[in-house]
């Protein structure tokens, strides 16, 4: 989490983005693919809006994530917004991999690992952002990798029959496609069509 904090911190500044701005980002969405998305077509010259929509549309899991964890949680008012925002990949993961030791092993498991990824995903995006000032340009140091490394190491356990492994490798082909022709953003948001399209059909 710490380095991908710090490759998000980095590549925020070298969009153009502040310090500041940065730090704001991940207090407030606290959701790393989402972060990165608005981020990267931001600074690849993207419109507002089509950073807004890349990001929502990673962001959706989260809710799902909601509506599983809601029950199990059972918090009311300003512990409710605080359960909202730590509701991440994390938190959930552990949660439900925990539930079955004791009855609240799932809620501990939530707690601390919503923590935990908060607090340290803002100190290293602050280490990313301070350090890409003192750095120079970011990008010449590679950091963008670790998004895609991110990305793979959580989708690939997912992959788990030859379709989803087919529908996997036709995204990213008509991503990195449409990517000299659609308006930057709009390549990732056409693949998730390409997904609820050959779900419907199966």
């Amino acid at each position: 989490m710490g380095a991908y904090g710090v490759a998000f911190g980095a590549a925020s500044v070298a969009s153009g983005f502040s310090v500041l701005q940065s730090c704001l980002i991940s207090l407030l969405t606290f959701s790393g693919a989402s972060q990165f998305a608005a981020v990267g077509v931001l600074g690849a010259g993207g419109n507002p809006l089509s950073a807004i929509a890349t990001a929502s549309l990673l962001g959706v899991r989260n809710g799902l994530y909601g509506v599983i964890m809601a029950p199990r949680l059972k918090v009311r008012g300003f512990k409710r917004i605080v359960a909202a925002q730590i509701t991440i990949d994390e938190s959930t993961a552990v949660s439900l991999g925990a539930e079955g030791r004791t009855p609240d092993s799932g809620r501990q498991g939530f707690w601390l690992t919503g923590a935990g990824v908060y607090i340290f995903w803002n100190l290293f995006t602050l280490a990313g952002a301070l350090g890409a000032q003192a750095m120079g340009d970011a990008r010449a140091w590679g950091l963008d990798s670790a998004v895609p490394a991110a990305f793979l190491g959580l989708v690939w356990p997912r992959l788990k029959t030859n379709g989803d492994r087919l529908l996997a490798v036709v995204s990213v082909v008509f991503a990195i496609a449409m990517t000299p022709i659609l308006p930057a953003g709009l390549p990732i948001i056409a693949t998730a069509f390409i997904a609820v399209a050959i779900g419907l059909r199966r």
